[in-house]
């Protein structure tokens, strides 16, 4: 049960780190040198990368109590969590074609835990 939890947590590491990292890049035009220079020192591509220092932590953790054959495809949830986040917090349009992907992910996941 444990690791099942360590395993959520990883994964909502996982897309909250990548979160933050889309609103660090929206905030900086990336049109020159000082413009990388400004989102290397950006306190949202920081914040990004200790969620997934820490997410990788977890994940080592997970790597020596369970099969990678398992784990691995557990992690396709965070496709899940993505789409959900792009479409509340970023407004994005989701197409019909990527929630039927987002399902078939879903029944991949489903038959991978039984």
């Amino acid at each position: 049960m444990m690791n099942n939890i360590l395993l959520f947590a990883n994964i909502l590491l996982l897309v909250l780190g990548q979160t933050i990292w889309k609103i660090g890049v929206s905030k900086v035009s990336l049109n020159t040198a000082q413009d990388a220079l400004n989102l290397m020192i950006s306190p949202w591509i920081w914040a990004g990368g200790l969620l997934y220092v820490l997410a990788t932590g977890i994940w080592l953790y997970l790597l020596s109590k369970l099969p990678l054959s398992y784990l691995y495809p557990m992690q396709s949830v965070a496709y899940v969590f993505g789409l959900i986040i792009s479409l509340i917090l970023f407004k994005e349009f989701i197409p019909l074609t990527r929630w039927i992907g987002v399902a078939v992910i879903m029944i991949g996941v489903y038959l991978v835990a039984k």
